[in-house]
């Protein structure tokens, strides 16, 4: 930062290791703008260099020392400029919504008596999830008595991004007559705590089952490719802030334009495609290094740790 519009007198920057090689997925930003960044998952080493250069080379530049954070934030947009802030590395994922965004950040900080110079990098952090265990099916009947009986079934209740949902329509008694039927994948938000709880519901997806009138003893098969739509893992009470869960609506529209809906939690999560390294080697490299450097003409006011030698984990 820079007080009085003067420009600041050294120049940070942020350079990733493997910011040639790594993996670059798009994420959205608040404006719905995709920009595409370094992908990390839970467990993997973030490591890299910070160089400050000077504006005005052989012009000696006094500071109190060059530290490098990594920074895990959540933005409540209702709540704007009280950010919060956790110290666990990348415990959670990278998230832009409607109300709540969760970024990680590698920041940048010479300290100066006036004004920090500061620089900061935006980095995408997945987690993991292990194969569920239990993943049984869905059974669910939607019934309007004497008019309407459908039994449904979905093939599993927990989905990973690039899944498909496989299931069965049937019609055990059809006495109105229904024009059309559709499943859509329901995205809810819930942001804060207690009273003060916003609830957001985004539609993902509208997949159409049927378009015309079902007989009884009919039966239609479903399959929804996941991977096509803008999907998230499933998200509980994140750092008590926010969560985000998925529904799979099923929707009737008779002739008349009633409609008919059953709704159905799912849960997704994300299959790596890394093999997850043991919990003893994640120890091992979690300590996050980062290597500073500065320009000669660079010095620290006290005699404690050169800017080379500063290291956060």
């Amino acid at each position: 930062m820079s007080f009085f519009g003067f420009r600041p007198a050294a120049e940070l920057d942020i350079a990733l290791t493997d910011a040639e090689s790594c993996r670059r997925v798009e994420h959205k930003s608040e404006d719905g703008k995709k920009d595409k960044y370094c992908l990390y998952y839970d467990g993997e080493t973030v490591s890299g260099r910070v160089t400050a250069a000077l504006r005005n080379p052989g012009k000696r530049l006094e500071h109190q020392g060059l530290k490098i954070e990594f920074i895990g934030q959540i933005e409540l947009y209702y709540d704007r400029g009280n950010h919060h802030e956790f110290v666990s590395l990348k415990p959670y994922e990278s998230y832009t919504g409607q109300n709540v965004k969760l970024r990680y950040f590698l920041r940048a900080t010479l300290s100066r008596r006036l004004n920090d110079v500061v620089k900061e990098m935006d980095i995408v952090v997945h987690t993991l999830s292990t194969y569920p265990e239990l993943n049984s099916s869905i059974k669910m009947e939607v019934g309007i008595e004497d008019c309407l009986h459908i039994e449904f079934e979905y093939n599993k209740s927990k989905y990973h991004l690039k899944d498909v949902i496989v299931g069965k329509i049937y019609f055990l008694l059809v006495r109105i007559k229904i024009k059309h039927m559709e499943i859509d994948i329901i995205k809810r938000e819930a942001t804060g705590i207690g009273p003060n709880v916003y609830h957001e519901n985004d539609t993902i997806a509208k997949y159409e089952i049927l378009d015309g009138a079902p007989v009884r003893g009919e039966s239609i098969p479903i399959r929804l490719f996941l991977a096509g739509y803008e999907l998230t893992p499933t998200m509980r009470d994140i750092n008590k802030k926010f969560s985000v869960r998925y529904y799979l609506n099923l929707v009737l529209i008779d002739e008349e334009e009633r409609r008919y809906f059953k709704q159905q939690e799912v849960v997704l999560w994300h299959k790596g495609d890394i093999v997850r390294k043991s919990m003893s080697h994640q120890a091992a490299i979690a300590s996050q290094r980062f290597e500073g450097t500065s320009h000669p003409e660079c010095r620290p006011q006290h005699s404690g740790a050169t800017a080379g030698d500063q290291e956060k984990e």
